[in-house]
């Protein structure tokens, strides 16, 4: 219950500062859209440069200003520049606020692109909403993006919930677990973890064994571990980010428990995690695998990697895969939608998107009532610090 007063009282903040703001705008462009001009579209994201997620926010928005230079630098989409304004959040809700407050009343875009946050997106789409600003490709995996079905709202990468629906279906059906429990964050992110895996146990008539819920700022996990392995759990799933999956891989390695499989999603998949001892035969289903400088590469991905560590003078992860694809859609959308750009249009041109695969080899596709692009997973496994495929597309 205090959590949802929270978070009504943060949604009724971001409305308020909003709607204040709105009242100050800044003049529509010459075509009559906003965020479009005869030169320029303007596209907005709020993102972590500097907070707990950064991982995510800077290798996003370095994927994806790598992609939009790139277009510009073929001159642009029909005429037009892409201007790619992006405010740091330190993924933390009041910042949000007052970077979608700049961006949408300020700034003046035409849509906002890979903003970084369930709680930093929920907190402002509404208001964005109402301006007619489409929120496309968010990083974050929560179905608040994509349900209910909306004309604004779309998805490239996996849903958690999907994604931990599938990871039961796959270690019961395939690696024949049968105690399975979950370990989450008491927070709506984690809470969706663990409606995913109890909502797929009863379609499996099967019962959660066990369960362990803690805080974000949590660092003492060796009592929740302790409870697991006394239920005997043989699989738990993760609802967990970077740190607090460390720390439970720790307090079980410490504890010598072996014989369970510890899986999370996209929100716990990070090279970071993959460079810890504890970590060793930890999985994740995610949307996208992580590339390593000695893997073979096509040579377009060749290419692409090597210019971005030109560029940025570090290798790419999984961010700024995900990052360049999402740019990759929205200059596609924009070449399709027509020189007469409107928001009705793109989300047309979006909608029309239904054979896309990125040069990554992952494909996407949308439509008129399938706003979520993903419709597969992949299974990776921690093995000798690096994220290695276990498994090829499997679906939802």
């Amino acid at each position: 219950m205090l959590r949802e007063h929270m978070m009504k009282r943060w949604y009724l903040v971001a409305a308020s500062v909003l709607a204040i703001a709105g009242c100050g705008g800044s003049e529509p462009s010459q075509t009559g859209v906003r965020g479009v001009s005869d030169t320029e579209i303007v596209l907005g994201s709020h993102t972590d440069l500097s907070g707990p997620v950064a991982i995510w926010g800077v290798g996003g928005t370095k994927g994806a200003r790598m992609r939009f230079d790139q277009a510009n630098a073929a001159g642009g989409v029909h005429g037009r520049q892409i201007r790619f304004i992006v405010e740091d959040t330190s993924y933390q809700v009041p910042n949000a606020i007052r970077a979608a407050n700049k961006l949408l009343n300020r700034d003046n875009i035409f849509a906002m692109v890979l903003s970084a946050g369930t709680p930093m997106n929920n907190a402002v789409i509404t208001q964005q909403f109402e301006l007619n600003v489409p929120n496309l490709f968010p990083i974050t995996g929560a179905r608040s993006m994509v349900e209910p079905l909306h004309p604004l709202k779309f998805t490239q990468r996996g849903i958690y919930y999907d994604e931990i629906r599938t990871a039961v279906r796959y270690f019961v059906e395939e690696r024949q677990k049968s105690s399975v429990c979950t370990i989450y964050q008491d927070t709506d992110y984690g809470q969706e973890i663990l409606e995913a895996v109890e909502d797929q146990l009863a379609a499996m008539n099967m019962a959660l064994v066990e369960r362990s819920a803690h805080k974000p700022t949590e660092s003492e996990f060796t009592a929740a571990v302790l409870r697991l392995r006394n239920a005997n759990c043989d699989l738990v799933l993760m609802g967990t980010v970077h740190k607090d999956t460390i720390l439970i891989l720790d307090a079980v390695r410490k504890m010598g428990w072996e014989g369970a499989a510890w899986v999370g999603n996209n929100a716990a998949y990070a090279q970071v995690i993959a460079e810890q001892d504890s970590a060793q035969g930890y999985y994740c289903f995610v949307h996208m695998a992580r590339l390593y400088e000695d893997d073979e590469k096509s040579p377009e991905v060749q290419a692409w990697w090597d210019e971005y560590v030109e560029r940025y003078g570090d290798e790419p992860g999984v961010a700024a895969m995900e990052g360049y694809r999402g740019a990759d859609l929205v200059v596609l959308a924009l070449q399709r939608a027509g020189r007469d750009l409107t928001v009705e249009g793109l989300m047309a041109a979006v909608e029309g998107i239904t054979d896309y695969t990125d040069i990554f080899g992952y494909s996407v596709s949308f439509g008129p009532d399938k706003h979520s692009g993903a419709t597969a997973s992949v299974l990776s496994r921690v093995h000798n610090g690096r994220w290695v495929p276990q498994a090829q597309s499997i679906s939802y």
